[in-house]
Formats: structure tokens, C-alpha cells, sequence
């Protein structure tokens, strides 16, 4: 079951930082995405998520913090998070955001997630990343290392985190290639700043 921890982390966010959330299915290419955007886009700062799931294959510990359940559990109990969410039976979780000045906060994050994130801020950004075919994303799936029962309940659950992420977000940006889609999403973040800039 979801929660929304209660704590106000707001006022640790100054008031004209933007918070872009990242969503889409597994597979999609959300955690290459947003490295680029890092490299592309040096006022955009990424939140480190925890999550209780075990490193794949080639995951250097970069990725995210990994933490048993006990320690996430115990973060929970301390509103540690600007957001948390079970998943396929693993705990992800995003830290309350402490970026550095004059920095926008870039979350890569689930649907549940980005869900709280909308309740708590509905001035938030959130862009689903999706693939152009399922097909292509098993392919990544597979291509990741992923176990076969894990990437069947993935697959089973994608269309419906795909229908939920289009309900949920303000712009789909579709992923059939790396350079192109962060280029997009750069130019959707430059039109959000430039509005921002805009005496109300």
C-alpha cells in the first residue's frame, strides 16, 4: 500500500526551482535519459533514490542507494521521503530533495510516486518516457540482465503503468532514441523556465 508521508518538505525548495519527475515503464530508458540530461543541462540536479531491490548486473551502486527493507522501513518511520512506493514486492523511495543553488530537481521515479509528487506539488513537471513498441521494450528487459519472472510481471504490468502515466503526465516523450528524446525533453524544460521568468 502506498503512503504519502506527512512532513513539509516544500520549504526546503526555493520557490522558483522547478521539480521534473521522470515516469515510464521498466526498460524504457528513464535511467539513461536522465544521465544525459545531467551531462546536457548543468542547472538540473538528479535525486539519488533508495530502493530495497538487489543491483542487476552491471549496476556499480551509482544508481541508487540499496538498503534492506528494515533500514527503508525505518527511513519511512522517520518521513526520510518526498515520496515512496512498493513495487513488484521492493521498496523505492526519493530522499526530501536538498539541491544545490539555483538548481532544478530531476526525479526518476515510478508511477506511485510521481502520483504523491502531484499531490504535494502540482506546479511538478512530469514527463513519461515510453518506448515506441512493447516489443522493443522486452528487448531492453532482456538486454539488462533481468531475470525471466521478473521481466514477465514487468511486461504485464507495462500497459497499465503506460495508461496511468498518460493520465498522469503533462508531456510523453517517446524513446527511440537517446539523443533525441533528452534533446526534447531539454527543449520542454527550457519553455517551463522561460515561464517561470514571466512576471505573474
Amino acid at each position: 500500500m502506498v503512503r504519502v508521508n506527512e512532513s513539509n518538505s516544500f520549504k526546503l525548495l526555493c520557490a522558483d526551482t522547478l521539480v521534473v519527475v521522470l515516469i515510464g515503464p521498466g526498460g524504457v530508458g528513464k535511467g539513461t535519459v536522465a544521465r544525459r540530461l545531467l551531462q546536457l543541462d548543468e542547472r538540473m540536479w538528479l535525486s539519488r533514490s533508495w530502493t530495497t531491490r538487489s543491483p542487476r548486473p552491471g549496476e556499480t551502486g551509482t544508481e541508487y542507494f540499496f538498503v534492506t527493507r528494515e533500514v527503508f522501513e525505518d527511513a519511512i518511520s522517520r518521513n526520510y521521503f518526498y515520496e515512496w512506493a512498493e513495487f513488484h514486492g521492493n521498496l523505492y523511495g526519493t530522499p526530501l530533495p536538498q539541491p544545490p543553488q539555483d538548481h532544478d530537481v530531476l526525479l526518476e521515479i515510478e508511477v506511485d510516486g510521481a502520483q504523491q509528487v502531484r499531490e504535494r506539488d502540482p506546479g511538478a513537471a512530469i514527463i513519461l518516457l515510453s518506448a515506441p513498441t512493447i516489443a522493443l521494450l522486452e528487448q531492453r528487459l532482456r538486454g539488462r540482465g533481468d531475470q525471466e519472472e521478473h521481466i514477465v510481471r514487468r511486461l504485464d504490468s507495462t500497459r497499465r503503468e503506460i495508461e496511468r502515466g498518460r493520465q498522469l503526465c503533462d508531456y510523453e516523450v517517446v524513446n527511440d532514441d537517446i539523443e533525441r528524446a533528452s534533446h526534447e525533453i531539454l527543449s520542454i524544460l527550457e519553455g517551463l523556465r522561460q515561464l517561470r521568468r514571466i512576471p505573474s
